[in-house]
């Protein structure tokens, strides 16, 4: 064979090879339209919850513009961290997703053993609602303002009591919150769960109650509880005459209620992007945004810098609180 000839054919071969080799190592995902089949959402938490509802509001309108149908699978327990877990096996080829709330952020210091790595098993996809946490009080307390709360309670270093929907969750994280940035010294009535916690609220058994401001707005409006602070960092629209805690000085003490989508690391960009892309679309639909308001959780729309940007943000706030709480979960 001519030495020409056989130069060819070795080049020819060599760039089958590399072909080959590139062609082995792109993501079967890259290389053909994605999505080829449906798409598992993960739920970190049963049916029927702000999670739950958060994911419902999605996954049809998602499948719809992906072209594939987009099925959620609860797996509730550990406060979260099943779901996270499982999903963090699933690995990232796309097809399955996490929908979390704050525990994302939360549970890492919480849990003694936590079950994933919030900057390395996940990548952020999109926050797709999120609200705030107001402080209340019962409608026959004599105090009128949170300034007026701080100075009692600070004149009675621990004879104040408050309550919240359970140790661990975002509202008693922002009332272990603004004990720290503040300095009172309060007492928590543990109950179990927010109807009880509630309860005791209405019937002036604790002095206040931090919940989440979507479930607090029934009996505001209706004068049977008393906001005197939220935790945005502005005002909220519903209730222009409360302060922020910001505005009123007490500083670095934003807490809010998020729910996110996630999917597991290694998925490629492209994804990423696309789903990005698809969920902020859905996300500026009118009809959509008064769905998400009706649930309590106004639309956000955090892309997956800004998200980033939130959980490198939130991780070490909670980490403070929880371990200036000493709040530990087995």
């Amino acid at each position: 064979m001519p030495t020409d000839r056989r130069a060819v054919l070795t080049s020819c071969l060599l760039s089958a090879v590399v072909g080959a080799i590139g062609s082995a190592a792109l993501p079967a995902t890259s290389r053909a339209d994605y999505p080829e089949r449906p798409i598992t959402m993960v739920v970190c938490f049963p049916a029927g919850g702000g999670t739950d509802i958060a994911a419902r509001l999605v996954n049809l309108p998602l499948g719809e513009a992906l072209g594939k149908p987009v099925i959620i699978e609860n797996r509730g327990g550990a406060g979260g961290n099943i779901g996270i877990a499982a999903a963090a096996r699933a690995g990232g080829d796309g097809y399955t997703l996490l929908v979390c709330s704050s525990a994302y952020v939360v549970n890492p210091s919480l849990y003694a053993q936590a079950s994933y790595d919030p900057f390395k098993d996940f990548v952020p996809v999109m926050v797709i609602g999120a609200s705030p946490n107001a402080f209340v009080v019962p409608a026959q307390s004599d105090i009128k303002s949170m300034p007026e709360l701080i100075a009692k309670a600070k004149a009675n270093p621990g004879k104040l009591n408050w309550t919240s929907p359970g140790a661990g969750t975002t509202p008693y994280l922002a009332g272990e919150l603004l004990k720290l940035r503040t300095g009172i010294n309060m007492q928590h009535i543990p109950f179990a769960g927010a109807g009880p916690a509630t309860t005791a609220a209405l019937a002036g058994q604790v002095d206040m109650y931090t919940a989440n401001i979507g479930s607090l707005m029934g009996l505001i409006d209706s004068g049977k509880l008393r906001p005197i602070a939220v935790t945005s960092k502005q005002r909220w629209p519903d209730l222009p005459d409360v302060p922020s805690l910001d505005e009123l000085g007490i500083k670095n003490a934003e807490s809010d209620t998020f729910q996110g989508v996630y999917v597991p690391a290694g998925t490629p960009q492209p994804i990423v992007d696309r789903l990005a892309k698809e969920l902020a679309a859905i996300l500026a639909r009118p009809d959509l945004q008064e769905k998400f308001v009706k649930a309590g959780l106004p639309v956000v729309a955090e892309g997956p810098e800004v998200f980033r940007a939130r959980i490198a943000r939130e991780v070490p706030m909670y980490k403070e609180i929880i371990d200036k709480a000493g709040l530990k979960i087995q």
